[in-house]
């Protein structure tokens, strides 16, 4: 499976920043290590073009982006300080996730090792999410008409609010989010389809759930490509998770949905979303187990 990844996934942080930065580097050395990607399937992307990034965003947003203007209040939203590093960093993971949908309609399934930063909106970043990485490329692929709809399939904790105000009146896309009702945001965007879960949710609630809905998006957006968000902050002891998913449930519910997709005929790709376990070694472990399932179902 060819994946998209650059060493410049990375930027500098304050230290005991919450972020964990370096899961992207973690994850590419354990995707290597495990043999689930051979090394000339790792495929490096440039920076994305500001003419993409502007089918999504604002001309004043990507301004101040590119100049260092956001001021105190936006950069506390968006839970992330200012550098050039993070915009580069961003730009890289926005074209990470197009080389991953063109991938993906060539080989069936790709993968971006980042991306998934759904709580970013046109006009301003939040969630410690600076480019909507998705949305960027969805509007890449429409505008050369590519495809005419992409499914975006979010099961981070956290609802993809960003995702849902991009495309709330824009049929080329139909967004699915199933997450925490009372997790952040606080004040949800409404989605194609939301699914709201209870503090406490276990693997059998969670994936019954999954099991009812899933199947009537499918039904509805007839899509193209699918975009999957398999964030990994469903997992008990989560920093900022709130459900009890067991790493056994984190499988269950990765073949389910591969398994789906692949039964349909639909090419995927993946992103990583949120995730905050203990470490970040950790976190990347857990964001590896999407790419161990895509390997036993896609070969």
């Amino acid at each position: 499976m060819r994946v998209s990844f650059s060493p410049g996934y990375s930027a500098p942080l304050p230290e005991r920043h919450p972020f964990p930065m370096s899961k992207f580097a973690a994850l590419h050395q354990i995707l290597l290590r495990e043999e689930l990607v051979k090394p000339e399937e790792v495929i490096e992307p440039y920076e994305a073009d500001w003419e993409d990034l502007l089918r999504v965003h604002t001309y004043e947003y990507l301004n101040s982006l590119k100049n260092g203007t956001l001021d105190s209040a936006e950069e506390r939203k968006l839970g992330l300080p200012w550098s050039k590093g993070l915009v580069r960093r961003s730009r890289l993971a926005a074209q990470g996730s197009i080389n991953a949908a063109f991938m993906a309609l060539e080989d069936g399934i790709a993968a971006n090792l980042a991306g998934g930063t759904h709580h970013a909106f046109p006009d301003h970043g939040e969630g410690f999410c600076v480019l909507n990485d998705v949305a960027i490329a969805i509007r890449r692929l429409t505008h050369e008409r590519i495809i005419k709809r992409a499914l975006v399939i979010d099961l981070d904790v956290h609802q993809g609010n960003g995702t849902a105000g991009i495309f709330s009146s824009d049929p080329t896309a139909y967004t699915f989010s199933m997450h925490g009702a009372r997790n952040y945001p606080f004040h949800k965007t409404p989605s194609s389809h939301d699914v709201e879960l209870s503090d406490g949710t276990n693997d059998n609630l969670y994936l019954s759930t999954l099991a009812t809905h899933l199947p009537l998006a499918l039904r509805e957006s007839q899509p193209d490509l699918v975009f999957y968000l398999g964030g990994v902050d469903p997992m008990a002891g989560d920093r900022f998770g709130r459900l009890l998913l067991t790493r056994d449930g984190l499988h269950k519910r990765d073949c389910y949905v591969l398994q789906t997709l692949h039964r349909l005929g639909l090419p995927v790709v993946l992103t990583l979303s949120g995730g905050y376990a203990k470490t970040p070694e950790m976190t990347a472990d857990l964001h590896a187990i999407t790419h161990r399932e895509a390997h036993r179902i896609y070969g």
